[in-house]
């Protein structure tokens, strides 16, 4: 799993029978910090998300299928979930660090912590 933040979504016009009624979106993975991860992706939207939203992605392929109910389905990675907030632990002073997203209002939770 990664965090990624929404780019842009795509339009296909011919795609396999699976992907139907499924938006296409392009991501751009992140680090903790914020700040992109490699190359931007594409991956089947499994929560409505939008330009902007900081989402969780599914970067394994039997996951990303069964996340978005398309068992079979010839997919790689699945946006599954909102990122409303993350906490992370600075080891070297051990204060937890407290990153938020610009939306107030999530459409879903999520809440991921370290371990302490």
């Amino acid at each position: 799993m990664l965090i990624a933040r929404v780019a842009g979504e795509l339009t296909a016009t011919v795609k396999h029978s699976s992907h139907e009624g499924r938006k296409l979106l392009l991501v751009q993975p992140l680090n903790l910090d914020g700040t992109d991860r490699g190359d931007a992706v594409v991956a089947l939207d499994a929560v409505d998300a939008g330009v902007g939203d900081r989402v969780l992605l599914l970067t394994e392929g039997f996951g990303a299928m069964t996340a978005v109910g398309r068992p079979q389905s010839p997919i790689d990675m699945a946006v599954v979930a909102f990122l409303d907030r993350f906490d992370l632990l600075d080891t070297s002073s051990s204060e937890t660090i407290r990153k938020r997203t610009a939306k107030a209002t999530p459409k879903h939770n999520l809440n991921i912590s370290t371990p302490e």
